[in-house]
Formats: C-alpha cells, structure tokens, sequence
C-alpha cells in the first residue's frame, strides 16, 4: 500500500520511522510519503493560509497549494483521497478494514480553522473523524489512521492472526491478558490459563471479552 499524507507540519510524523510501521516500510509492504503543502505555495513567504471571506475567527487554508500538493502526486486521480475532518464520519474497526483493501490512500492534514471548501469539492472523496473532540489539526488523526490500516496490510504483522485476535474483534472487546511470572504482588494468573485445555481456554477468553465489553462499552453488544 502506498500513503501521501499532505501536511503543514511534515516533522509531526517523525513517529512513523519507528516500530512497525518502520519495519513495515523497510520491507516494502507500506510505502509512507509525507509531503509539506509549503513547498506548493506560490508566496515568496510560503503562506498557505489568509482570512475567510465573511469574516469570522482564524486563518484558513488556502486551496491553492492543496491542489497543485496533491495534484503533484503520481497516480492521484485513481487514489482515494481522504481528508481528516471534524465533520467527517466516524473511524472505527469497520474502516480501517475497509480503507486497508485500498492501494493508494492520500491524506490531507487541515490546519486552523480548515482548508477552503473549494479544495474538498475538486479533490477529496471522504472526509473522516478520529472521534468528537476538538484537535489542532488533522496530523495526528492521520497517524492513528495509517497505524490502525497500516497493520491490516498482508504481512506487516508477525502472525496472521495478530491483527484479529484483539479488541473490537465481533465488537467484543480483548479479554484480560497474563504472561511471566505466574504470581506478582500477591495476584495470580487465572488457573484456566495454565491448565493446558485450549477449550477452557478460549471458552474463558469469550466470556471475558463479553463481560467487558458489557461493563464498558454496552453499545458495541447493541451493534451486535
């Protein structure tokens, strides 16, 4: 899979070159290009942003630099094209699974009080949220986006069932989790998972997952 991600801020994704989305890259199954929409602009100071017509509060950004950024980008008009958004629809398990079947995503990163509407009309496909609060721009749900479907792609986690078998599987949520010593601070392992039957065991791990996800996030049993 290869990702564009158009931003203002390219050094926020510094965090990228680490773990496994850098292993991910080294081997080729994730192409990551971060591009600074400054290098587009056609002021001599490389501003990308200027008052609203109407007036109002904040700077926004201009659709200039954004076009000829993203216009710039080899294969583009066959990508699809996502801008993080406040008003955009909500991201969750579903689309990342969803969005991880493509083969080329483009991301636009909004800043101040967003981008010129002029820029989603000619360009973007979806625009997608990360979730009902307030951020200072769209660089850090880009980086949760490109995590969560990054980690989706075929052969960039160790086990094939590494990616399934963890929260929001069946929008349950995981169950509790133990590894060495066998006893730490007076609290002991389950004896389930030590007793050697993977019936129990995985009996035990459905009924955890269940009542968890009952207590905490009662609405994912009412999606299912």
């Amino acid at each position: 899979m290869k990702i564009d991600v158009l931003t203002l801020f390219p050094n926020m994704f510094e965090p990228l070159k680490e773990s496994i989305i850098s292993r991910a890259t080294k081997t080729q199954k994730l192409e990551i290009n971060v591009i600074n929409i400054r290098d587009f602009s056609k002021d001599k100071h490389k501003k990308c942003d200027d008052y609203t017509f109407g007036g109002g509060p904040g700077m926004l950004m201009m659709a200039q630099p954004i076009y000829d950024a993203m216009t710039s980008i080899d294969g583009y008009k066959d990508a699809l094209k996502i801008y993080l958004s406040p008003k955009g629809k909500t991201f969750n398990q579903t689309e990342s699974k969803r969005l991880s079947k493509h083969n080329h995503l483009i991301l636009l990163c909004g800043h101040y009080e967003g981008v010129d509407q002029r820029v989603i009309d000619l360009l973007i496909d979806e625009e997608i949220s990360i979730g009902d609060y307030v951020l200072t721009g769209g660089e850090l749900p880009a980086m949760v986006l490109i995590d969560s479907v990054s980690r989706l792609i075929d052969g960039v986690l160790g086990g094939d069932e590494s990616a399934e078998i963890e929260t929001f599987k069946d929008n349950l949520l995981e169950y509790p989790q133990y590894t060495k010593p066998r006893e730490f601070m007076g609290l002991s392992v389950p004896e389930v998972l030590i007793s050697g039957d993977h019936a129990k065991v995985d009996k035990w791990r459905r009924e955890q997952s269940e009542k968890l996800t009952r207590e905490r996030r009662p609405d994912l049993i009412d999606k299912k």
